[in-house]
């Protein structure tokens, strides 16, 4: 954990007393919760964080002994983890016999990072009374905060899986589904783009010759784990447009500030700006019927999209994001159309929005990406709350 910052000395001292100071514990590992219970645990956790915006902690113990007889040294770092802890903290196996984890919560008003250097203090001196030098030099301790930072570039991942293992358990569980879906996935791409070769050359001439610019417009998007890909579309507004005034409505829009009545005398926000002035005739024909995503087909060739699901966001659309929101890219690998594009599309609240994410990622099948595809048309043709 990186960032470290000072706090006042009374916070620190609340913080101190708070992990536990008498060195009284119970010296079984009885009351350690299982693998099972313990990643289940974080899951509810890492929930219950993102709706009360207030910081757990995970901190995982390695003593390198994976596959090794070893449990008079297991024994001896759950004593140390006993002493090091406080009740309300939730102490368990993250790997059976192998990796021991904390879930520290409730830090109250002490600074996360300084929370994280004195526990790290306290379970080190614990370790080095009870341990050699020698076996020390094996043991890993490690430190994951939540929420955490969504920064990044290129295609790596800014967060860390750790703090995700039920995402992986069930992606594991469905690796026979989503191996179906990467393949309707390939298919469908390579016949949406022979289908549609024909528009897609004629859409790609009336775009360079009624303004200026390229045809394809490119822009960096967030996919599935916060990792960053180039988003292609068919450019429908003029170049050089500053992209401020989408950015300050989104914002206003995500957190249920905007409204389109000035605009079209609704009452109810969109997503989009019903009357953008950066948009060319060309480019409102082409979002009016969803033909400037024709080029996703090749996001989705690549494997940073598929068919089906949510749609990326920009970067600074997640700046806005309440932490609960984030989940709609975690669970799922986003997609060109979704629930949220046949029930309503713009018409949406974005709240409304991220619960039909969701919806899908729980109720995900390949059953269901075929149902959304065929009424993906209807939703298409229709142009209801397509701008």
């Amino acid at each position: 954990m990186s960032g470290v910052s000072t706090t006042k000395p009374r916070i620190v001292e609340h913080m101190k007393k708070s992990i536990g100071t008498d060195g009284n514990s119970a010296s079984s590992m009885a009351g350690f919760l299982s693998e099972e219970q313990f990643r289940r645990m974080l899951a509810r956790e890492r929930k219950r964080s993102e709706r009360s915006r207030k910081h757990l902690v995970l901190m995982l113990i390695d003593g390198g002994l994976k596959n090794k007889k070893t449990d008079a040294l297991l024994e001896q770092i759950a004593v140390v983890l006993c002493a090091s802890i406080r009740e309300t903290d939730l102490a368990g196996w993250f790997e059976a016999n192998s990796v021991f984890g904390v879930i520290f919560t409730e830090f109250g008003d002490c600074d996360v990072s300084a929370a994280v250097k004195i526990i790290e203090a306290k379970v080190t001196a614990g370790l080095q009374n009870s341990f050699k030098a020698t076996q020390l030099s094996s043991f890993q301790i490690s430190f994951y905060a939540f929420p955490e930072g969504w920064e990044g570039d290129g295609h790596q991942r800014p967060v860390d899986p750790t703090m995700y293992p039920d995402l992986f358990e069930v992606k594991e569980k469905k690796k026979l589904s989503l191996l179906t879906k990467r393949v309707m996935d390939l298919v469908g791409a390579s016949l949406a783009v022979a289908i549609l070769s024909p528009a897609f050359l004629l859409l790609a001439v009336i775009i360079k010759l009624t303004s200026k610019g390229p045809i394809f417009f490119r822009q960096e998007r967030v996919g599935q784990f916060g990792s960053r890909f180039v988003f292609i579309k068919f450019r429908s507004m003029y170049v050089s447009t500053d992209a401020a005034i989408h950015k300050e409505y989104v914002r206003k829009f995500i957190v249920g500030k905007a409204n389109s009545s000035a605009q079209e005398g609704s009452k109810k926000g969109v997503y989009k700006i019903t009357n953008d002035p950066r948009v060319t005739w060309i480019g409102r024909l082409l979002r009016r019927t969803s033909l400037d995503e024709i080029p996703q087909f090749w996001n989705v060739l690549k494997g940073e999209m598929s068919l089906v699901g949510p749609r990326p966001p920009i970067p600074y659309e997640i700046e806005a994001y309440d932490i609960w929101h984030r989940r709609r890219l975690l669970e799922s690998k986003p997609g060109i159309t979704g629930l949220w594009q046949v029930h309503g599309r713009s018409k949406t609240t974005f709240d409304e929005m991220v619960r039909l994410d969701l919806q899908y990622s729980r109720m995900w099948t390949p059953m269901l990406d075929v149902k959304i595809l065929l009424q993906t048309p209807r939703a298409v043709f229709s142009g209801d709350g397509a701008y």
